[in-house]
Formats: C-alpha cells, sequence, structure tokens
C-alpha cells in the first residue's frame, strides 16, 4: 500500500470513529430535548437552538463565508431546509407515538441510505455495507419495537427518517472537507430562520432562566459540533457507511438513560446495543475501499 492510499484509510478511519463521537453527543441528547420540549413547543424549542448555534460558529471562524460560491450557498440552504423539515416531522410524530417506537422508524434512515445509493449513478452500495445494514436494522428493532401499530405519528416519522437519508446522500456528494465551516454554518442558519419562522408564527417561547444551560450544550455540542464532524467526516466516508454508524444514537441514548436517568438496562437493550455495535465494527474495520465521487467542480 502506497504512503498516500495508507494515509487515506487512516483518514477515511478517523472520520468513522469520529462520527461515532458525533452518535455519542446525540445521545446523550434525549432526556434532555424530551425534559425541554415538555415546557417549550417543537419549533421554539428547535429554532431558537439553530441560530445559537449558528451565531457560535460565525464567532469562532468569522472568515467562514469568505470566498463562498454560489453553488456552496445553494447546496447549504438546501440541506438546512432539508433538515429543518425532518426535525419537525420526527419531533411531531413523536407526539402521537410510543418513543421506543419513534426510535426504531426513524433509524430506518439506516435501510433507505443505501437503497437510495443505490439507483443513483455511478454508485455502487459494497456488500459488507448491506450486511451491516441489515445487521443495525435487527439490532434497533431489538431494542425499541415493543409491539406495532402503523398510524399517524409512525407516517410522519418515516417520512422524517426519508429525509434524513436524502440529507446524508446529499451531505456525503457535496460535503468538502476545505467548506465544512461554510455548510455547516449555512445549514445551521436555514434550519435556525425558518424554525424560529414557524415557532414565531404564534408566538415564540424562550427557554427559562433554569433550562439555559442544558439549552447551551444542546445549542453548541449538539448543534454546532456535531455537524460540523458530521459534514467534515461525510466528505471523507461513503453514505452508506456513515447511515450505519449513526444509528449508534440510541444505544447511546440507552448507555446514558443509565447512566444519567437510572433507566432500566434489559436483555432486550444489551441484545440489540450489540448488534448495532456489531455493525458499527464492520464499516469501521473496513472503511470506504473505493474513493468517494468528486462533486462537480462547476459552481453556475
Amino acid at each position: 500500500m502506497t504512503a498516500v492510499a495508507a494515509d487515506g484509510v487512516r483518514t477515511r478511519r478517523t472520520a468513522a470513529l469520529a462520527l461515532v463521537g458525533v452518535t455519542a453527543v446525540w445521545g446523550s441528547t434525549f432526556g434532555l430535548s424530551k425534559d425541554l420540549i415538555e415546557r417549550l413547543p417543537v419549533a421554539d424549542y428547535l429554532g431558537p437552538r439553530y441560530l445559537v448555534a449558528g451565531t457560535v460558529l460565525l464567532a469562532v471562524a468569522p472568515r467562514l463565508l469568505r470566498g463562498l460560491s454560489p453553488h456552496t450557498l445553494r447546496v447549504g440552504v438546501g440541506l438546512g431546509v432539508l433538515y429543518a423539515a425532518a426535525q419537525l416531522l420526527q419531533f411531531h410524530g413523536l407526539a402521537h407515538t410510543a418513543p421506543t417506537v419513534s426510535a426504531f422508524v426513524v433509524a430506518m434512515y439506516v435501510v433507505f441510505t443505501p437503497l437510495l445509493a443505490a439507483v443513483l449513478p455511478g454508485r455502487r452500495v459494497e456488500p459488507v455495507t448491506w450486511l451491516a445494514v441489515a445487521v443495525a436494522t435487527g439490532g434497533v428493532a431489538v431494542m425499541s419495537l415493543r409491539g406495532w401499530a402503523f398510524g399517524a405519528g409512525e407516517a410522519l416519522t418515516l417520512v422524517a427518517a426519508a429525509l434524513y437519508a436524502v440529507h446524508i446522500l446529499a451531505l456525503g456528494r457535496w460535503a468538502r472537507a476545505d467548506e465544512a465551516f461554510a455548510l455547516t454554518f449555512l445549514q445551521l442558519a436555514t434550519m435556525g430562520v425558518l424554525l424560529t419562522a414557524v415557532g414565531a408564527s404564534d408566538g415564540l417561547t424562550l427557554p427559562g432562566a433554569g433550562d439555559l444551560p442544558t439549552f447551551v450544550y444542546l445549542a453548541v455540542f449538539a448543534g454546532t459540533v456535531t455537524l460540523l464532524v458530521q459534514t467534515w467526516a461525510q466528505g471523507h466516508i461513503d453514505s452508506g457507511q456513515a447511515a450505519v454508524l449513526m444509528v449508534l444514537e440510541p444505544v447511546w441514548a440507552a448507555v446514558f438513560g443509565v447512566l444519567l436517568w437510572h433507566e432500566g438496562l434489559g436483555p432486550r437493550t444489551l441484545l440489540g446495543g450489540a448488534l448495532v455495535l456489531v455493525a458499527m465494527l464492520m464499516v469501521v474495520a473496513r472503511p470506504a475501499a473505493e474513493p468517494l465521487p468528486e462533486p462537480p467542480t462547476s459552481h453556475a
């Protein structure tokens, strides 16, 4: 293996492990978000959260928009619209279904992502990725499902999962390491503006003083940092593999539930979590054997 090839493998493995870290932060937010949404409407919680996240990123990297191309601007805004719609559908769906069922349905993006990738021209999903998808899906189902009834809540959540899959594919297609800051800011700003506008349509409710530490954590660490890392990482690994890694979120949610909220850790959770971890190891052990296709260079 040449030095360049070895560097590429190390970078892709680092990107995979970085996504694992992102899912750990996401998993830590489940109980915190659930608590906040009991006092705040969904859009009132999400909109200001992403506005703060975008503002923090701009303060840290004030030159991030310098030399921004019209193409990157369109991609960033489009990705932000996709993610904002998925978030609204997921949280409104959660109001009409059990959290465990919602966790499984939204994790179906791990299935949608390679299915959509398989129909794109010039893209091929490796057999190991399909196997990892099957193992991860089985693991989440074992962890989450306690019966099944498909209604409005599940339908909204399923559409959200499809939108997350499109977002993962688009981010993997267009994300570039040297534009990670700009692309992340554009997504955060777009989500913040759109969701705040939705919340303000019937009067905006902001978090109280007692909720500010939680809100800051959700905005900065679970907003700015995680989306920045995800954007950088998906510039280096395949979208189907990224989806498998991101389905670790419910595993981390179970871990934090035990550590912070003293929830039970039964045999189903242990078995399901083990299956998801096996799927993750399948991806990390063999990250993106083929280089990702480069996005078009035209900025027209």
